[in-house]
């Protein structure tokens, strides 16, 4: 009896370790990281105030200037791997308190309702911690077990995670009244999610954590999708789906805002600053051949960190430049005057002093 429970928990043992270790090399390279990443290229977020809609539209975007990547697996990003449908152009503007990003990706159509690993999903990553690397996800070398705020200080990243398989096309999704009265990131609705991580191995929804929840966090996302092929604009419903027919060329859009600045205090969110610069990063995913995509099969845009310039407004810069313009033709003109005025006042004296007929005339005898 004995000798059965030691072979069964010997078989047990096994099979957990196999899975485990499949799962750790699902997440990291299987050989040595290579990356030779363009460092020229910066995503702008120029101040553009009243013009979005956060609807999946891309029409609003029209005469917004954006980036064009390939798509490259982010585990092994090799030219001759790139995802071949098309590529991806990342978009982004800000109008003083939210930060607006459209990501157009050339795609055939794709879903599958309530399964989100048969649908395209798209992911947003940002640098928090100072030695937050974007391979390995932050870059912490602490395990699932010891990983924690304290042996993993530095390292945060900010992820935003939409899985469209139950997300009506156009309408929004993300942070809202229920999820965030629990006090985390998640979106029982749409599957748009507010999350953070250290590695791949420490991922947790915003207020959640392995030594205790957090009841002041919250999702502070929202976003939309949409697809080339529809041909109803007035507005889906979920009686709707598919909505379109499963492999018709065209673009999928992705819209997503956030406020620049949020309430976080868990060192969980990212936080833009006017005039400053944060690095991104962004993936991608798709059921190839009709086959479900799995966490670390993604895409990416980069095989690093790509800069994210959030502008100052146009209209202060030239206000500021007005000013100073103005300040100085001023200046010249003072200065203009003071010098006439003394060359007129020198003038006079060396007149008078030379004019010494002139006759004085006491007050009183006028």
């Amino acid at each position: 009896m004995v000798e059965k429970r030691m072979i069964r928990f010997l078989l047990v043992f096994s099979i957990i370790i196999s899975v485990s270790i499949g799962f750790v090399k699902s997440h990291n390279d299987g050989g040595e990281w290579s990356c030779n990443s363009d460092s020229e290229i910066r995503i702008e977020a120029d101040f553009r105030p009243g013009i979005i809609t956060l609807d999946g539209h891309p029409d609003d975007w029209n005469d917004v200037d954006g980036f064009e990547f390939s798509l490259l697996p982010a585990l092994d990003p090799h030219e001759d791997d790139a995802y071949e449908a098309g590529k991806m152009t990342v978009k982004a503007l800000h109008d003083g308190n939210d930060v607006f990003f459209m990501l157009q990706v050339d795609s055939p159509y794709a879903y599958s309702k309530g399964e989100n690993t048969k649908c395209p999903s798209v992911a947003l990553m940002f640098q928090v911690g100072e030695n937050a690397s974007y391979h390995n996800m932050g870059g912490c070398k602490e395990s699932p077990d010891s990983c924690s705020r304290k042996t993993c200080r530095g390292h945060e990243v900010d992820i935003m995670h939409f899985s469209i398989g139950n997300a009506i096309p156009g309408r929004l999704y993300g942070g809202n009244p229920i999820d965030n009265r629990e006090g985390n990131g998640g979106d029982r609705f749409g599957h748009l999610v507010d999350l953070y991580t250290w590695n791949p191995h420490c991922r947790y929804l915003d207020g959640i954590s392995p030594s205790g929840n957090d009841s002041s966090a919250q999702n502070d996302w929202k976003g939309a999708w949409w697809h080339d092929s529809f041909q109803v604009l007035s507005g889906f419903v979920e009686e709707d789906s598919p909505y379109s027919s499963v492999g018709q060329n065209g673009k999928y859009y992705f819209e997503f805002s956030r406020p620049l600045r949020t309430m976080d205090r868990l060192q969980q969110d990212v936080q833009f600053s006017i005039g400053q610069s944060s690095n991104m990063a962004v993936a991608f995913w798709y059921p190839i051949d009709g086959k479900p995509w799995h966490g670390s099969g993604h895409y990416s845009v980069s095989c690093d960190w790509l800069p994210l310039d959030v502008s100052l407004g146009s209209s202060v810069v030239t206000k500021a430049a007005s000013r100073s313009s103005g300040w100085d033709a001023a200046s010249a003109f003072s200065l203009l005057l003071s010098v006439a005025a003394f060359c007129l006042s020198v003038f006079v004296g060396y007149y008078v002093s030379k004019n010494k007929s002139i006759p004085f005339t006491p007050m009183d005898h006028l």
